[in-house]
Order: C-alpha cells, then structure tokens, then sequence
C-alpha cells in the first residue's frame, strides 16, 4: 500500500506541476505586462501604473474563498478545470480592454484572471493533502517546480505576441492566455486523486472541524502565515516595480521582460530541491535562509542600477521567495486536519493575497514617490521582524520537548 501511496502522490504532484508550468504562466505575462500596458493605456501619469497589477492579486484574493467552496462541492478536478476557464475570460476581457484603450476594463481583466490564478494556488495543498505525510513537503516543491516552466511559457509568449496586433501593442499576450488555459484544462482533466488518501480524510472527518478561530490561533499556525505572507508580499512588492524601475532607467521592456524572467525561473527552479532541504535542516531553518535571500535582494539591489544589479536583485528575490514561501506553506499544512483544510486552505490564500494586492498597489505608488531604493530599504525591517518570529518558535518548540 504505501508503494501504491507513494507512486500515486507523485503521479497527481506531476499532473498539478504541469497545470502550474501552463495555467500559472499566466501570471508572468500579468506581472511582467500589467504595468507596463498599464503605461500605454493612462500615458504620462505613472501613479495608477501597477494598478492592474493589483487587481489581478485582488482577484486572486477574492477568488480564495469561492475557489475552496467550489473544490469541496464540485471535488478538485472539475474544480481546478473551472478556474482555468475563469483565467481564459480574464484573457477575453483584458485583450478588448486594450483594443478599446480603456485601462480600468483592462484592471478588471487581470482581476478576473487573478481570479483563476486562486485556483492554481490551490494545487499545492491539493499535492499535499493527497500525499503520504514523508512526501507532502516535496508535492508541493514538485508543484511549484512546474514554475519554472511558467517562468519560460509566459515571457517567451509576451516576446512573441507582445505586437501581435500592432500599431496595438501587448494585446497579444493577453489572447495568448486563452489558449493557455485551455491546454492547462486538458491537463487537469488527467487528474486523478488517490483513492486510499481520501480513505484517511474521510476516516478523520469523524472528528467535529474546530472553528477557524481555534486553528488560527495556533503559535504555529500565526508564525506560518506570518513568515508566508511577508514573503510573499515583499517578493510581489519589488517585482511590480522592478519592470517599471528598469524601463525608467533606460533598459528596453525586452530586457525588463527578460529579467522577470530570470526572476520567475529563479522563484520556482529551487522547487525540485526545495522539500529535500526542509527534509533535512527543518522547514523553519529553511524559512530563515529565505528571508536572508531577501535581504540579499534589498543589498544588491541598493548598490547600484546596473542590468545585472537588477536581474540579480530579481534573482536573489526569487530563491528568498520560494524557500520562504514553500516552507511557510508546509509549517500551515501541518496546523489543520482533513476535515478543515478546504476552509483553513480558502482562509489563508484570502489574507494572503489581499496582502498581496495592497503590496503589489502601494509598489507602484511607492516607486511614483520615493523611487527604486525605498521599494528595497523596506524589505529589512519586515523581514528581520520574521527571523525573529522564527527564532520564537524554535525557543517554544525547544521548551516543549524539554517539558
């Protein structure tokens, strides 16, 4: 039987991992995009620039809860091929918002397909809750690692879509992420969920779901999300404005795009060893690592405003993402029981991603003030204040094991 387990956890990590590398390439095209179609639609006044960047981690927000209660009434697959359907009409909507000139259609679009992209987030916890409890840290590295895939589908289809349709630029990249979606749905379609997990999540449900409040009030819990959240938040705060920060001191969207790349690939390329290392040196350990990565990013990045400062900055971003994000996730994979994962699951993308979205607002408002160093200078506080929880829960979990 666990052999059976083993090789049907890795079977659903791999199908979800290649949905993430198609469906979740959406969201590259949206962030690297989103600001700088935000540019061509408002013309000379920036402000509102990474607006539409903020509505697409609005609608991810939004769409947590909907997309939870939806996976519990139709079950993850028919759940999973619904949101790839959400992320085709974003794509309708945001392509005849740029044919139109109308930016705040255009900001509705992205929110649509941020929409669905709350479905993708989902594959991770589907990965692990369908995992044996050995494997749960490495089905969701495995999941994120489809990332890496994304990192390369979604810049290399803005390069050749980006001016598809000129004299209208970037309306080409935003069909593209219909016909994305639609191959990622045929993906999910192959997704098979094993049948003795459910077995041991439908034993469990005996026991009464504890409220939410009880589960949030978990040490750990109020750690992870923490930790996740602030991870999150800052990568999404100085990706948004590193495209916007590039293009002003003269480098071409190209190499703006590219760097994007870089850091996409570099935000999900350490997925595949990522569960290994939690495996071995402990998720909080790793966690840590990450926020160092992070602050690695706010050092480099305030050094200079060279292209490879930039693309590094980006780079060191990206790992310091994933280590601190993927370790977050498993800690909170450990603080629920089966029978309350779908409303602990919805309840932390929620806070997660409206997080996000005031992140990826207040970066391109932050960036319009005060420039590219103060996007930077802000990632210390906030993530020293993180080693700091991290240091908490090594001390409590010290003193429990001594008790």
């Amino acid at each position: 039987m666990t052999a059976e387990t083993d090789r049907h956890a890795r079977r659903t990590a791999l199908t979800l991992s290649a949905a993430q590398a198609i469906v979740g390439s959406a969201a590259p095209i949206c962030i690297s995009m989103g600001g700088l179609t935000g540019v061509y639609l408002l013309g000379p006044d920036k402000a509102l620039a990474t607006a539409p960047v903020t509505g697409f981690n609005i609608g991810t927000a939004l769409g947590a809860l909907p997309a939870a209660w939806l996976m519990r009434a139709l079950g993850r697959r028919y759940g999973f091929m619904s949101g790839a359907l959400v992320t085709a009409i974003g794509g309708a909507v945001a392509t005849m918002a740029i044919f139109a000139g109308n930016f705040w259609l255009f900001a509705f679009g992205l929110l649509i397909v941020g929409s669905g992209n709350s479905f993708v987030q989902q594959y991770r916890f589907a990965a692990a809750d369908n995992a044996p409890a050995h494997f749960k840290p490495t089905a969701i590295s495995w999941v994120l690692g489809g990332g890496v895939f994304a990192a390369i589908i979604g810049p290399q289809t803005v390069i050749f879509t980006r001016e598809l349709f000129a004299p209208v630029m970037f309306a080409g990249s935003f069909t593209a992420i219909i016909g994305l979606a639609a191959i990622g749905a045929a993906v999910l379609w192959t997704l098979q969920l094993h049948k003795h997990t459910k077995a041991v999540a439908s034993a469990d449900d005996h026991h009464p779901p504890r409220p939410l409040t009880t589960i949030v009030a978990q040490p750990k819990f109020l750690i992870a999300i923490a930790c996740g959240i602030s991870s999150y938040a800052l990568m999404s705060f100085v990706m948004t404005g590193a495209p916007l920060a590039m293009v002003g001191c003269g480098f071409t969207p190209e190499e703006a795009t590219l760097g994007i790349s870089w850091h996409v690939m570099a935000m999900f390329a350490p997925s595949f060893f990522t569960g290994k290392l939690i495996a071995r040196f402990g998720k909080e350990t790793i966690v840590a690592i990450g926020m160092a990565l992070l602050i690695g990013c706010g050092i480099v990045a305030l050094s200079g405003i060279e292209l490879w400062q930039f693309w590094t900055a980006l780079i060191l971003l990206g790992v310091g993402w994933n280590f601190g994000f993927i370790g977050a996730t498993a800690m909170v994979a450990e603080t629920y029981r089966p029978s309350e994962r779908n409303k602990t699951q919805g309840l932390h993308d929620f806070l997660l991603f409206t997080t996000v979205a005031f992140a990826s607002l207040m970066s391109g408002q932050t960036y319009n003030a005060f420039g590219w160093d103060m996007l930077n200078w802000i990632i210390f506080p906030v993530a020293i204040a993180c080693l700091l929880l991290l240091a908490v829960q090594v001390v409590m979990r010290g003193r429990r094991a001594e008790a």
